[in-house]
């Protein structure tokens, strides 16, 4: 009888879903926190539209530069340990061979089983080199396009994370209304992406939205707090 092939699929987007959390955690934690902190001093919507404006573009230049440097970070990183590993297979082929060994024996497999794979690679260095970069040092080679598109990931992430707090002092003429309608459109917003961020990375959906929603609460609660009391 004919049978159904087996299709694998795995999700394949971890390094984009790390960025957007980066960048919409602090988006929406950042700007929440200072336009309640600034509410708590003050009633003009404009200037609290202004501060927050100048903090989403700055927190997304600084958040999109830090994704950017990290990601070069790691490229150079790669490419400085694949030339040492190049280096070791043609001057150090006998040791690096004996690594090979020793990695498969950490998947039980005895000397005699993993000598015709080891003999194998010996004869492809590229091969040998691609195999130690991944199971010996755990690299992976990274998309040369990496550190831009994690800059513009985060950095946009943050600036519609940040928007979403501010949003209501845009429309509304008072401090006072625009932070109620603030904290509970930022609330669902952080407990919508607390939940849909951990059904992507494998944290318990409700436990993830309740931890979110408490941390920026938490944060923006103690900058009106903090605001009140020195005003």
């Amino acid at each position: 009888m004919p049978q159904t092939p087996h299709i694998e699929r795995h999700f394949t987007g971890s390094e984009t879903v790390r960025d957007v959390v980066i960048g919409m955690s602090d988006g929406l934690t950042v700007p929440f926190a200072l336009a309640a902190g600034l509410s708590g001093a003050i009633n003009t919507t404009s200037i609290i539209v202004t501060a927050g404006l100048a903090e989403i573009a700055a927190g997304s230049i600084a958040m999109g530069l830090g994704g950017y440097m990290a990601a070069k970070s790691d490229a150079e990183h790669y490419f400085s340990e694949r030339a040492r590993e190049e280096s070791e297979v043609s001057e150090k082929p006998d040791i690096e061979a004996g690594e090979v060994a020793d990695v498969f024996q950490t998947y039980g497999l005895t000397a005699e089983e993993s000598k015709p794979i080891v003999d194998a690679l010996r004869k492809r260095p590229q091969a040998w080199v691609d195999f130690m970069m991944r199971f010996e040092l755990g690299l992976e080679k990274p998309d040369p396009k990496r550190a831009v598109i994690s800059a513009g990931t985060i950095a946009g992430a943050y600036i519609a994370g940040g928007f979403i707090p501010l949003s209501p002092y845009i429309g509304l003429p008072t401090a006072r209304t625009a932070l109620i309608v603030s904290v509970i459109i930022t609330l669902i917003a952080l407990a919508v992406f607390g939940y849909v961020k951990g059904r992507f990375t494998g944290a318990p959906p409700f436990r993830s939205a309740i931890q979110t929603v408490g941390i920026g609460g938490l944060a923006a609660a103690a900058a009106f707090m903090i605001a009140r009391a020195i005003s």
